[in-house]
């Protein structure tokens, strides 16, 4: 897949992994996001691997990041998106967004999905809304999966 990189201001979005630092995604990840407390760097090594990241960064410190689970034909699911609490209110989530939602391997799929329970506001804004049916719904959760 092509890497793609998006430059403003002092800021930059890229989907090259090797920008990516993964201690840092990793300690956000498990210590700050309340999705994945605890989740083991291998797993997040293994995540990234797997997937389309996103990477924010402000002058080379990575300072927020995402990523896309997908078959790059009918589906995607978008997860662990975060911006670092020092750079919210700046318009970075959204330009982040902006650049997920452009990316030109994710346009045409039939469906997205995401769980969110802090930033509602912000996926509405791109067409996101709740399961029209959630009786059809079905998953198999563990949250206990990382605790030792």
């Amino acid at each position: 897949m092509k890497i793609t990189e998006h430059k403003f201001d002092e800021f930059l979005i890229s989907t090259d992994k090797t920008k990516l630092d993964i201690a840092a995604i990793h300690d956000f990840l498990s210590k700050d996001s309340g999705w994945s407390d605890n989740i083991p760097l291998e797993k997040v090594k293994i995540s990234i691997e797997n997937s389309l990241n996103f990477g924010l960064f402000h002058n080379g410190r990575q300072i927020g990041f995402a990523r896309i689970i997908s078959d790059f034909s009918t589906i995607a699911y978008l997860g662990d998106v975060y911006v670092l609490d020092e750079y919210r209110g700046k318009g970075l989530s959204k330009k982040l967004m902006d650049t997920i939602m452009s990316h030109p391997d994710l346009q045409g799929l039939r469906r997205w999905i995401l769980l969110t329970s802090t930033a509602e506001w912000l996926y509405k804004k791109y067409g996101f809304t709740h399961i029209p049916k959630p009786e059809i719904y079905m998953e198999l959760y563990n949250p206990d999966v990382y605790k030792k």
